[in-house]
């Protein structure tokens, strides 16, 4: 039996250094899970480290991937085989066949599509320990990239926690609508003077951009406001020198490396329904082969849906 995946053994542009492999599949190492994977969706989060971005803590060579669906065919508890689980914090996911360790393996509720499933945890599981992080309630919130996928989480569980407002920034007048569906007040990222007033009435901002916009944001803010950088879209950093409040990162590699396994289940116990309920992207399906085509799909300006592998 092979297996078939997509690796990395050099940093550069995703599309110039990710190969499509196939290998012999070795026997199961005892302890472990055999799971044939379904889905994988397509994230920043998996792309960035491939261009070296993260090479302190990540090094070729890898199978790409981080979040990801599918059905454990193989278990030292036979119990465990038929049942679908998110095969998290081991192999990458973008591959047909991984091994993982049933401690962080999620097993997926029955009433879960498996598209849905497969999306369950880098966007959702990032919003949900921020939001206990940095809670939201009776305030005023403000997002940029607030037509990504994790923005859109952030703002309808911001205003299931309690956000009395919440602000997105958007490129362009095609996005806004997208944005009122969600619950969030559009501001045109070109529209300094709405941006500067949004800032200064923000309680909490959630930023995934850095850059120009960031340390705009940054010198309109009140010194008690909570700045939470989650990502550098832009690749540029933020200048902090002029800002009152003090910026805050997060990483959710940082919040695993130190929460253990009860919690990291309860997690998902608690994410599941929320999920569940939460308005998502349409998805589109690649096939693992046709990987060029789906990251092609991905850098899309304007997107409006999820590209998935199915594996």
């Amino acid at each position: 039996m092979h297996n078939t995946a997509l690796w990395f053994r050099q940093f550069g542009q995703p599309e110039h250094v990710i190969t499509l492999e196939h290998s012999q599949i070795l026997p199961r190492p005892s302890g472990m899970l055999r799971v044939l994977m379904r889905y994988a969706p397509i994230n920043p989060s998996d792309l960035i480290p491939v261009t070296g971005a993260y090479r302190h803590r990540v090094t070729p060579p890898r199978v790409v991937g981080y979040e990801g669906m599918g059905v454990v065919t193989d278990a030292d508890n036979p119990a465990m085989i038929g049942q679908r689980v998110l095969p998290l914090r081991g192999e990458g996911t973008w591959q047909r066949w991984l091994d993982c360790s049933p401690l962080w393996a999620v097993p997926v509720p029955d009433a879960i599509p498996d598209l849905l499933a497969a999306r369950g945890y880098i966007n959702p599981l990032a919003v949900f320990v921020m939001l206990k992080k940095w809670p939201v309630k009776g305030k005023t919130v403000l997002l940029t990239a607030a037509n990504s996928s994790c923005a859109a989480l952030l703002a309808q569980w911001a205003v299931i926690y309690g956000a009395v407002h919440v602000y997105g920034v958007c490129r362009s007048e095609g996005q806004k609508a997208a944005l009122l569906q969600n619950g969030i007040t559009p501001v045109l990222i070109n529209d300094t003077a709405m941006l500067r007033g949004v800032a200064q009435q923000a309680d909490v901002v959630f930023d995934a951009v850095g850059g120009a916009l960031a340390t705009l944001l940054l010198t309109q803010l009140n010194a008690d406001a909570d700045f939470v950088s989650y990502g550098l879209l832009s690749g540029q950093p933020y200048d902090a020198r002029s800002a009152q409040a003090k910026p805050q990162r997060f990483h959710l590699r940082d919040t695993l490396a130190v929460t253990d396994l009860l919690e990291w289940q309860s997690w998902f116990s608690d994410l599941w329904p929320m999920l569940a309920n939460s308005r998502l992207p349409e998805v589109k399906l690649f096939n693992l082969e046709d990987w060029r085509d789906a990251l092609r799909e991905f850098a899309m300006q304007g997107r409006r849906c999820k590209p998935v592998m199915a594996l």
